[in-house]
């Protein structure tokens, strides 16, 4: 009979990283705590990667606890595994992608040195699909990653690793990306908050500044407040990108007060099951209109309807291949077969990409305007937008993709993505919390959408929902998982 497997020592990470600054908990204690639930539970489930030994985690976790008190930061000896795709002085940076396993980061990018300035220790990364490409972590340098509620099912991507160690406490926190849906849809999938913040909330350092800028980093943890705490640590004004937003991040410690009933009161949400148009599972489709009521009930004012976003799904196909024109360059550097090295579906992108041309490059960043000026439009009469965060519960392992969806197919890998995708087009701030399950007890997320840079309300009207549902709370059962 096997060990049993040993309790996470923290119930959130905001109480945890108190602990941590004041002392009342050692960073020894939590970093043994951590490595004791990654070797009984990481070898089965592959959420971390490119981890440190554990003697070495150890003895870095012991030099932070000589720290004194008054010198800690809010994530003192905090134990964090930033995405592959973060560069983390003196670990590979691959990106899911063996032709990149020997990138050993000579310093940090800017997000990890948020996260080091603040007190993290660095134990690894956390795993993703090949260049972040497609909502599944699966990778041939490290192998696919397994949903802890389902180890048949997909924990979603492409920043599932991270997803599947929260679930699974092998962290109390951690960071994602999002392009088409990378924070959210993982978070779905796997019964945490996943937080895709406005435009230039986050520091960017990737490639060009303005043209078709989709992407960003968020915060992802287990509840509101704990995605409260990273945000605030890791968001704030960048000198380096064009982009960047002024507000510091400690202005969104604000958002642990969750809207009080007389805001609620005067709250205006939207909901949409479908976008209009999408195909949706019909127990998504459910949870959806069970978070629109768990809205209503708390006073809110709640409708059903949903801004004009015809065209931005053309719009993000488009960029998107635009932006893995720079990812082919790259690859050529390494080696002139790199077609042969890649999956069907990053080759089919980014040859997309390199088949484009002037004229849709620019009729796509006209598009975007212009949805943008719809949707505007929209957040004049509402606050909040309710709709999926994925189109399906989790699915197969064994499948790269969704190609179909209630009898619709779906062309490629990404058009089952599209509820997340649309949104991206948008630039607005987005967050999946927990909204339910499925009859067989799958995880599913609800996506709220914010008003233009309105990061602040949108983290407190999340805040509200997850107090009221509770249904982040139900975990997976991970006896089997060994």
């Amino acid at each position: 009979m096997s060990d049993p497997i040993p309790a996470p020592i923290w119930q959130d990470a905001l109480s945890l990283c108190r602990d941590l600054q004041s002392g009342s908990i050692s960073a020894q204690a939590v970093m043994s705590n951590v490595y004791d639930r990654i070797n009984a539970l990481n070898p089965t489930l592959n959420a971390l990667v490119d981890l440190l030994p554990q003697d070495q985690a150890l003895a870095l976790a012991v030099e932070a606890d000589t720290v004194p008190i008054a010198a800690r930061g809010p994530l003192h000896g905090l134990p964090m595994a930033p995405k592959d795709a973060v560069a983390v002085k003196g670990f590979a940076t691959t990106w899911g992608f063996p032709g990149f396993a020997g990138n050993i980061e000579p310093s940090d990018d800017e997000l990890a040195r948020r996260m080091r300035a603040a007190g993290a220790i660095f134990i690894g990364h956390s795993n993703m699909p090949e260049f972040g490409l497609g909502s599944h972590t699966f990778n041939e340098l490290y192998g696919n990653t397994y949903n802890p509620y389902d180890l048949s099912k997909t924990p979603g991507g492409s920043s599932g690793g991270a997803a599947v160690a929260l679930a699974a406490n092998l962290l109390p926190l951690a960071d994602g990306s999002d392009l088409g849906g990378s924070l959210r849809n993982p978070a779905s999938f796997c019964n945490v908050v996943g937080f895709r913040p406005s435009m230039g909330r986050m520091p960017f350092n990737r490639g060009f500044g303005w043209f078709g800028r989709m992407v960003t980093t968020g915060p992802m943890a287990k509840n509101i407040p704990d995605t409260v705490l990273m945000f605030s640590i890791i968001a704030g004004p960048y000198r380096s990108d064009p982009l960047t937003l002024s507000d510091p991040g400690i202005t969104f410690l604000d958002a642990l007060t969750p809207l009080d009933d007389k805001e609620l009161k005067d709250l205006r949400v939207g909901f949409s099951t479908d976008l209009g148009s999408l195909a949706i599972d019909p127990e998504v489709a459910q949870t959806v209109r069970d978070a629109a009521s768990s809205m209503e009930s708390l006073g809110a004012h709640v409708v059903e309807a949903a801004p004009n976003l015809d065209g931005a799904m053309n719009v993000f196909q488009v960029q998107r291949a635009a932006g893995l024109r720079l990812l082919a360059k790259r690859l050529e550097t390494i080696s002139p077969d790199w077609r042969g090295m890649i999956k069907d579906t990053a080759r089919w992108n980014i040859d997309k990409g390199l088949a484009l041309t002037a004229d849709e490059l620019m009729q796509s960043e006209l598009q975007r305007t212009v949805i943008y000026r719809r949707v505007s439009r929209f957040f004049e009469e509402y606050d909040a937008l309710i709709i999926p965060s994925a189109q399906v519960p989790p699915f197969d392992a064994t499948l790269d993709w969704v190609s179909e969806i209630n009898g619709v197919n779906m062309p490629t890998y990404i058009d089952w993505m599209a509820v997340c995708c649309m949104i991206s087009v948008t630039g607005l701030p987005a967050i999946s919390v927990p909204g339910g399950f499925t009859q067989n007890g799958l995880p599913i997320g609800v996506q709220i959408v914010g008003k233009p840079r309105g990061d602040l309300e949108l983290l407190r009207i999340a805040h509200a929902f997850e107090a009221a549902t509770e249904h982040g709370l139900r975990g997976p059962s991970l006896s089997a998982i060994r």
